[in-house]
């Protein structure tokens, strides 16, 4: 029942993404620009169905390893993955130590799994295998795609919006009015894909729990990788990319920039997961 009240929920979220840019579509073009939104939509769609694992591990300077050069982290890797029902995904490992983990790939088939150096170094084997876990259960509920396509969407409702401002409208817009939107719309697509992201944690640690065995690995890692992210900062990653993460590489403050964030609190995270113990 959860996962379908969380289905439901990302559903009708990406819905009101796609709303969105059509609606950039018809103010700003009338007709001819809802085209060109389904066309920047679409095409940013397909570069990041097939490309975005690529440029997600390229941006982390993710190395690929196999037996040999990661004997350990592979055997855990492949074990969860028989436990999940899922193909083996690459394996890599990012030179950051800010301690992290993500998920990507269109599919289980072309899934990817990579863990920082910061991560191994902090984490005991059973927090590592909860964290992996947990990264497995995204695969395997198909968030890496959810993610990336809200991303885009995102992404295209404030290009949208730039290229109809300063390229030509076919419609009388107020410009005040086309200001506002232009600065308001990424916000309102930005804080609904912030809240897909933050649906789809709870239930990837649920099921992440489930694949490792216990909750208690996870429990821990996650309480060990917020409070270190708070202290060694992350690099060489794209704000827009902080959804992939395990735990949220930029901490923000609380109040109103709490909107912004891209995971439920770990608080929170910890006392579902408890529940599940």
């Amino acid at each position: 029942m959860t996962q379908f009240i969380n289905n439901t929920k990302t559903a009708i979220l990406m819905g009101l993404m796609f709303g969105l840019i059509l609606l950039a579509g018809y103010l700003f073009g009338g007709t001819q620009g809802i085209v060109i939104a389904f066309v920047i939509g679409g095409l940013s769609n397909v570069i990041a169905y097939f490309h975005s694992d690529k440029i997600a591990i390229a941006s982390m300077r993710g190395q690929q390893v196999d037996e040999r050069t990661a004997p350990d982290l592979i055997e855990m890797v492949d074990r969860l993955s028989r436990n999940a029902g899922l193909p083996m995904p690459r394996v890599y490992v990012c030179p950051q130590q800010a301690p992290n983990a993500f998920a990507t790939g269109r599919n289980p088939k072309h899934a990817a799994v990579a863990v920082t150096q910061g991560a191994l170094s902090l984490l005991t084997y059973d927090e590592l295998e909860g964290v992996m876990a947990h990264e497995l259960a995204h695969v395997k509920n198909r968030d890496t795609l959810t993610s990336t396509v809200a991303a885009t969407i995102a992404g295209a409702i404030s290009a949208l919006g730039w290229i109809f401002m300063f390229g030509g409208r076919s419609r009388d817009v107020n410009p005040l009015f086309a200001l506002a939107f232009i600065i308001l719309a990424p916000v309102a697509a930005g804080i609904i894909q912030m809240a897909i992201s933050r649906s789809r944690e709870y239930v990837a640690d649920a099921d992440g729990a489930k694949i490792a065995g216990t909750p208690h690995g996870l429990i821990s890692a996650l309480q060990k990788l917020e409070a270190t992210a708070r202290r060694v900062p992350m690099h060489n990653q794209m704000p827009t990319q902080n959804h992939l993460f395990i735990v949220q590489p930029l901490i923000t403050a609380k109040g109103l920039s709490g909107l912004f964030r891209t995971h439920p609190s770990t608080a929170d995270r910890v006392k579902k997961l408890r529940e599940l113990a």
